[in-house]
């Protein structure tokens, strides 16, 4: 969809169009700037905010650390580092496309919705015949210790996670490749950038680690190609909400009637936050 965009920035691509390596080469090192950038930022305004937050002398509960992540980090470090890139290319929103859901649309979400959790069901009885360890989302962790912040992460998952990592990776990240690249490989290649970010927010050794980002991979294919299908940015920002919020749903769920030893590992670690 941005292909079909003439932005001001990036003067580099269009002065050289008998370079497609090249083109190629930029388009990806712009992407992993971005997914780079968009952490930093947001990681930055957290410590920072912990600091002052500290010295006035307030307590930083879990709770708060989990507020402060999410507006800080994904609502203004991956959404304002979106909206700075749009900005310095000179384009608007209509870069990314956003719309009223159409009824089309809206089919969409069901549609995306249901293969996301279809390809983890597989996904899991693959790791499971496979004996294979995940390692778990530190966020959901977080919530099954403290499950007043699963219900806050519900909504948010919907207003803040949903919204704001769409917008970088699908939005930006997503359509950058998308410029120099076929459209399958840029859904790919964005989706492997998503889930790779989240090593970080994942605890255990490095090889869980891994096989909880092959899993994460999976939804986050789905997201790149519905967005691609109807370019609107609200569809897969739906889908990625709703999936987070029944993940976290299920949370809270499994330790108010059966307690957390009986939440499946894998559940733990295919948060996409």
């Amino acid at each position: 969809m941005s292909s079909e965009l003439n932005p001001v920035g990036d003067t580099d691509e269009s002065a050289s169009p008998s370079d497609p390596v090249r083109k190629v080469l930029r388009a990806f090192a712009v992407a992993v700037l971005l997914a780079v950038v968009g952490i930093g930022v947001g990681a930055v305004l957290v410590i920072a905010a912990v600091i002052v937050l500290t010295l006035a002398g307030v307590s930083i509960t879990p709770l708060l650390s989990i507020v402060l992540s999410l507006a800080l980090a994904t609502g203004v470090g991956f959404g304002g580092v979106a909206l700075g890139y749009l900005r310095y290319r000179g384009v608007g929103l209509e870069y990314v496309g956003i719309a009223v859901p159409s009824l089309r649309e809206i089919a969409f979400v069901v549609a995306g919705y249901v293969a996301s959790f279809a390809l983890l069901v597989v996904a899991s009885i693959v790791i499971s015949a496979a004996n294979a360890d995940t390692a778990p989302n530190t966020v959901a962790e977080t919530g099954m210790q403290n499950p007043e912040i699963l219900l806050l992460l519900i909504p948010a998952s919907f207003l803040l996670i949903g919204p704001g990592e769409e917008l970088l990776y699908r939005g930006v990240v997503q359509n950058r490749l998308g410029e120099a690249l076929p459209v399958p490989a840029a859904i790919v290649l964005a989706s492997l950038l998503f889930a790779s970010i989240h090593y970080f927010s994942l605890s255990g050794a490095p090889q869980a680690r891994l096989v909880s980002i092959s899993v994460l991979v999976l939804p986050t294919l789905v997201f790149g190609t519905v967005y691609e299908l109807t370019d609107n940015l609200v569809v897969p920002a739906l889908i990625h909400g709703a999936y987070n919020a029944t993940l976290f749903s299920l949370l809270y769920i499994t330790l108010q009637y059966s307690g957390p030893d009986a939440m499946p590992q894998t559940v733990l670690s295919i948060v996409a936050l």
